[in-house]
């Protein structure tokens, strides 16, 4: 098995200020700076991302956009695309998060579109999929899965989807205080694994990162982390506190070295 360094990702979605942002990664900065072996990103608010990034500076921690538009640019009020947010400074961007795919809109067929935009630029897409509650009680979360992985990365080559980082956030498990216990995390991240590999062949599968995301917080870090196919975690509501979020980030690493 290919040896993955692990990424953790906070999602802030709707929340924080400039000034606010401005001091929660100063904080983050200096409780994370000697915490090697895992990368680091994360996500304000648009409004955020030029202080985030300015702070941020010199620092491990990667900067990324909660979302982007698939045209460069044009008329098209109130939305960023991928030169805008790399200007920003950002390396990584968030694509087809279910909050975008419940409240925006949001399809296969754009995260598809958004993917190839962020790809162009150089940004590395963090593509979400993942199950609602009925799906899962219905036994379809296989299916689910799969329809969005082929959809969403359909047209790709094995090279530009070794530049993706896929996360696998169940829906009913996002802001709800559930989690998918370790084993129902391991084994849809294991399937994941193994449809890309199919797909992609295993030099592409092996390397792939997959991240969980669903009411990540240090209590069950590291017997997710732990799970041979779970490669970081897209952090949410957790991610907003400084002390919760680096204390992700060290229990990772930690678990990263029991699993090497």
């Amino acid at each position: 098995m290919a040896k993955r360094k692990p990424l953790i990702a906070g999602n802030w979605k709707m929340y924080k200020t400039g000034p606010q942002a401005a001091e929660l990664a100063s904080g983050l900065k200096s409780l994370v700076s000697d915490m090697m072996g895992v990368d680091i990103m994360v996500a304000p608010p648009f409004t955020g991302l030029g202080i985030v990034a300015e702070i941020l500076k010199g620092s491990i921690i990667h900067l990324g956009g909660q979302d982007l538009f698939w045209e460069v640019e044009g008329a098209y009020t109130g939305e960023i695309s991928a030169p805008m947010l790399k200007a920003s400074g950002c390396t990584y961007v968030i694509i087809g998060h279910s909050e975008r795919r419940q409240y925006f809109g949001e399809t296969n067929a754009t995260v598809n579109r958004k993917i190839r935009a962020a790809l162009l630029e150089g940004l590395i897409p963090v593509v979400c999929i993942g199950e609602s509650e009925a799906e899962r009680e219905s036994n379809q979360t296989f299916s689910v899965v799969q329809k969005q992985l082929e959809e969403g990365l359909a047209g790709l080559t094995s090279d530009e989807v070794k530049k993706l980082t896929i996360a696998y956030e169940p829906v009913w498990a996002i802001g709800t205080g559930k989690t998918a216990t370790t084993d129902q995390a391991q084994e849809v991240h294991e399937f994941i694994r193994a449809r890309m590999d199919t797909a992609y062949g295993s030099s592409v599968a092996n390397v792939a990162r997959i991240l969980y995301g669903g009411s990540v917080k240090p209590e069950n870090t590291s017997d997710l982390m732990a799970m041979a196919d779970i490669d970081g975690a897209l952090v949410g509501g957790a991610s907003l506190d400084v002390n919760s979020f680096s204390a992700i980030v060290s229990l990772s690493i930690d678990a990263a070295t029991d699993k090497a």
